[in-house]
Formats: structure tokens, sequence, C-alpha cells
């Protein structure tokens, strides 16, 4: 459960309501990709309220008369939530419809223009978000000390709630599909990925507990920030130690999967120990075919800001990189409760 991983500054200080209303949690997909105007593919950008993508992505199908296949997007995004994102649509050879006649609960079609490719999966640099979180009461002053360090220190890069389903439950349903259970390929999906990201967070905790979370140990292996590219290990330099206090570079932990663990001396043996007694999602993971790859154990949110909107209404806005979770950010600072959001479709 991620409500068991310890803190990076001693626990939240402040209590609140998170997601009151959509409007609360408002997330906007930071695209690289700038559509070309001309193409097989219509390009959408779509303002959403409550709604889940997929669900979006089927209703779009329906209006553009093509499979649901046929509809793509770089991710998911909350449902609880206003979002922004960026769509496409395969029409070849046909003329957009009129986007401005789509009938779907809580959708709006921004503007939309042509492009010669799909999104894929993954195809963003990042979200940015505006979270507003309500009846919010505790210790202003100490919130203030603890933002100030997430601004300049950041935060573990745990895997958050979302990943785990209801209850966590995903990691067990997880052994049980490596034990032979069978299941749709979506959820086989979501458990394979459950898995991983909890042996990650297994050794994201050790660190965080030993206090090595934003620091190096001997054999450590380095994850670009930003990216998912990672080097190392490699002896600690000053240019090392630099480009640590900079940003630019975090400590990382293990996506499992066949081959072996890249980092050595200190950091291996964590990395060994810790998830010696996960036997059975290791060789699961390795059997489905997933290759050794890296995580950044540190996150940095860019521009983090925050305002008092009154004494009980806090507003926070950063931006993230993709694969990175905002929960992850505010339980540092807020222990919250959700709010009523019930009124999603979708």
């Amino acid at each position: 459960m991620t409500s068991e991983l310890p803190f990076a500054y001693g626990g939240a200080v402040l209590r609140g309501i998170l997601r009151a209303q959509p409007e609360d949690f408002c997330v906007t997909e930071i695209q690289p990709i700038t559509p070309e105007g001309s193409g097989e593919h219509a390009w959408l950008w779509v303002r959403k309220r409550g709604a889940n993508t997929d669900w979006v992505a089927k209703g779009l199908a329906r209006f553009a008369g093509v499979k649901p296949m046929d509809v793509s997007y770089a991710g998911q995004k909350d449902r609880h939530a206003v979002t922004e994102q960026a769509f496409t649509v395969h029409l070849p050879g046909r003329e957009s419809p009129d986007w401005s006649q789509l009938d779907l609960e809580g959708v709006t079609v921004v503007s939309h223009s042509r492009h010669n490719r799909k999104l894929k999966r993954g195809a963003l640099q990042g979200n940015v978000f505006e979270i507003t979180l309500r009846e919010v009461s505790g210790d202003a002053a100490r919130a203030q000390v603890v933002l100030e360090q997430i601004r300049s220190q950041g935060v573990p890069n745990y895997f958050g709630e979302q990943r785990f389903g209801l209850g966590g439950g995903n990691v067990e349903r997880a052994r049980k599909l490596f034990a032979g259970q069978r299941c749709d390929r979506a959820t086989r999906s979501l458990l394979i990925s459950a898995a991983r990201s909890h042996l990650f967070n297994a050794v994201l905790h050790e660190r965080v507990v030993q206090g090595s979370w934003n620091q190096p140990l001997e054999g450590e292996v380095w994850c670009l920030n930003g990216s998912h590219a990672w080097f190392g290990p490699e002896v600690f330099s000053d240019d090392l130690r630099a480009r640590l206090a900079a940003g630019d570079i975090h400590p990382s932990g293990p996506l499992w999967g066949r081959g072996r663990l890249r980092s050595s001396d200190a950091a291996l043996t964590l990395e060994q120990t810790t998830l010696a007694p996960f036997e059975d999602l290791r060789n699961g993971l390795e059997h489905v075919g997933l290759e050794q790859d890296r995580r950044a154990l540190r996150l940095i949110p860019h521009a983090l800001n925050w305002e008092w909107l009154d004494t009980a209404t806090l507003r926070l806005r950063f931006a993230l990189p993709s694969g990175a979770y905002a929960t992850t950010v505010l339980r540092e600072v807020v222990d919250w409760a959700a709010g009523d959001a019930s009124h999603a479709v979708g």
C-alpha cells in the first residue's frame, strides 16, 4: 500500500479534501508533437470533464464512424478531473467530420488539424497540474517549509496508488496471473505493470529509510532528468555531484525484467537484498518477456508554485514528466481524502 511508504520530509503536515469537484484537479498534456496540417489522421485537442480517456476515445470513434482501434492517444488521464490532451483519428481518404457537433457528455474538441501519423502511447513529455485542496487544516507555516524543500530537492518518485488498484489488490492479482490464471489483454498489462511497480517501490522504500533516495550509493546507475535514458555505474565525480545538485541526473532503481541488474557494489547489494523475498513476481516478470530497465528514484516538480485562496483552500501548480504521479508530490505535504467528484461519466 502506498500509504505505508516512508516520507522524505517526516510526513504530511496538512489535511484536506482532493477532488471536491473535477475542476479541483486540472491536467494539461505537454505534447512534443505539432500537427503537420495534412495527413491521414485527424489531430484533436480535447478537453474532458469527469470522463475516462478510453471512453472518450470510443465516443470519438463512434462519431467518426471508425473502429475504436483507429483512435489513439498518448496517455490515460485522470477521470475525476478536467483534462486536456491530444487524440488522433485515422481517416484515410476521408474528410474530418464536423467536430463541433460531437455530442459526448463532458467532452469538447477545442481544436483540430491533420497529421500524417497516429499518436503512440507514451508520446508525451509530461503533464501540467493545477490542483486545489479544500477544507485544509494543519500547520501552514510548516507546509511552506516542506513545499520549498520539495521545490528544491524533489520527492521520492514512487509509483502512485492508481497503479495498484483498489486496496492495492493488483499485486495479488498479478501473482495469480503469473501462477496461470487467465485474463484479458488489457487486465494482463495492468497487472504486469503493478507487479513491476511494486518491486520498484520496495527498493525506493529502502532508499528513503536509509536517506539515499536523492544521494548516490557506490555502484549507482544514473537516470537523466525527464528522460528514460540511464548510464553507469561509474565513479562518483565532481561533475556527477554538480549534475545531481542541479537536478540533471537522479539515482535510479530497477524496473524488473530479464537480464542482470546494472548496478554494482552497495547499490546492487541493496537491490538484491530488498527484492529477494519477491521471487514469484521477479520470475513472473521475466517469464512474460520484460527486460531490465531503470527509473529515477527522485522526482523534482518543475515550476512548483502554490497559493492560499483563503485560509482553508490551497492551490498548487507544477509540471511532471511522463510516468510521474501528482499524488506522489501531494502526499509529502497533505494527507488528503477524496471528495465527491462522483458525477463522472464513462
